[in-house]
């Protein structure tokens, strides 16, 4: 079964498509067996929390939870045990806008919430061979919700003063 997903919205002018997110992740809960690598949250009935933050408000939950106050791109709490949560991801909306290059906004943001769900299924990045090993997740798992049509399409409002 599909996780519920809490989505808080924190970026101003960010649009975020509920429904489009809702089946990302449901897309990644079928997909569950082929992507994680133990871990029981992710992927599980449990309610998924996604927040949507600026470099700023990330950098300073990185610094406050981690001890590192510098920006990043991605950050996720698991679940405490014994919790009906499945863990949150917190996702930098600037981290996405700066980075996506070529690949566009959207499939760079998407693929910042496909690495945190990834961290709540059990892989782990900090070592060469584990990193490897994500990477391939990802991959994998971002075909998987193109094949699907489940793309997520983020847009940005123009910035008003």
């Amino acid at each position: 079964m599909a996780p519920g997903v809490s989505i808080a919205n924190r970026y101003r002018g960010l649009r975020v498509p509920a429904p489009a997110l809702r089946r990302l992740f449901a897309v990644l809960a079928e997909a569950r067996g082929e992507l994680a690598a133990g871990a029981p949250s992710a992927g599980t009935a449990r309610e998924l929390s996604v927040a949507f933050l600026s470099d700023t408000d990330l950098a300073r939950l990185h610094g406050r939870f981690l001890q590192d106050p510098t920006p990043t791109d991605v950050i996720t709490f698991p679940p405490p045990p014994e919790s009906e949560s499945g863990g949150e991801i917190c996702v930098s909306v600037d981290a996405a806008r700066r980075i996506a290059g070529a690949r566009g906004f959207s499939r760079e943001l998407t693929l910042y919430l496909v690495h945190g769900w990834l961290h709540l299924a059990g892989h782990d990045d900090l070592e060469p061979g584990k990193k490897r090993r994500m990477r391939r997740a990802e991959r994998r798992a971002l075909a998987a919700l193109a094949s699907a049509g489940a793309m997520p399409r983020f847009t940005l409002a123009p910035f008003r003063r």
